[in-house]
């Protein structure tokens, strides 16, 4: 038995309300081709309930295909759930006139508190022509901004990233999934570069990855996720808190990175 008051608390309760969670990668909504039972608003606000997490911020599945559309249904969603749930604005690099109003609409939506960034879905790399104007946008106001991030991938590699940091140094740039399958490469950028981040969704579940991250790139570095509704908070809550390293890091990764980069961005008390 690990020696952690968050972890006892965990195990007894299946909450660290010492420690309430803050998860900055969901989504929301249906997704087709696959059976998500609590993809729905009050589902997933019961889940986080159940599972300790305070605050999450989220895409819309929607938004993948249909920018404008789905864009409009998180700022509705989340309006609902004031304090408790943001959204980040989806950007789609092959409409760029409609992505510019979209940016134009940014400050009218109030839970809207970063931008999403999917260049494996949409496959363009995060490095093309045809997503500077939103990265552009993000560095002009200091945003933050999660990227879907993959080892090897043509889109969006640690690689990818370095070149979006070096660029741009006034965007905090939050690596889904941690480049998964180039975990050091990816601990490698945010060890050279003071804005990126390692952010835990299927990183969480490769032995030994948490404890690697914190000893090469430091906890403070690194943000819990965890794709909800894809896959339950609990699991990924236990990897953190099960993890060998102290809770200071557990407080670190489960809550307090995510409120320092939170701090100034969200316009809903």
């Amino acid at each position: 038995m690990i020696d952690s008051p968050i972890a006892r608390e965990f195990l007894e309760t299946g909450r660290c309300a010492s420690c309430g969670v803050i998860d900055l990668h969901a989504h929301y909504g249906h997704f087709r081709g696959i059976y998500m039972p609590n993809h729905g608003p009050q589902q997933m606000i019961a889940t986080m309930d159940r599972c300790g997490v305070d605050l999450m911020v989220s895409s819309g599945h929607t938004a993948l295909a249909d920018m404008v559309r789905g864009n409009a249904e998180m700022a509705a969603v989340t309006a609902q759930y004031p304090g408790r749930w943001y959204a980040y604005l989806t950007y789609d690099p092959h409409l760029r006139e409609l992505g510019r109003r979209e940016l134009e609409l940014y400050d009218t939506r109030p839970t809207f508190a970063g931008i999403k960034l999917h260049p494996t879905f949409h496959q363009t790399p995060i490095t093309a022509d045809a997503y500077r104007p939103v990265l552009e946008f993000a560095a002009a106001r200091s945003l933050l901004l999660l990227t879907h991030t993959w080892g090897g991938s043509a889109f969006d590699s640690p690689a990818h990233i370095a070149q979006v940091a070096e660029r741009y140094p006034s965007i905090t740039l939050l690596c889904g999934h941690s480049g998964h399958g180039q975990f050091a490469e990816c601990m490698d950028v945010a060890r050279r570069f003071s804005n990126v981040y390692l952010e835990l969704t299927a990183a969480y579940a490769v032995r030994g990855v948490i404890e690697d991250m914190v000893e090469r790139v430091g906890a403070h570095k690194v943000v819990l996720g965890y794709d909800l509704p894809w896959f339950d908070p609990h699991y990924a809550i236990g990897c953190v808190v099960m993890a060998h390293i102290s809770d200071e890091a557990r407080r670190l990764i489960l809550r307090e990175n995510a409120l320092r980069l939170l701090q100034g961005r969200l316009r809903v008390p």
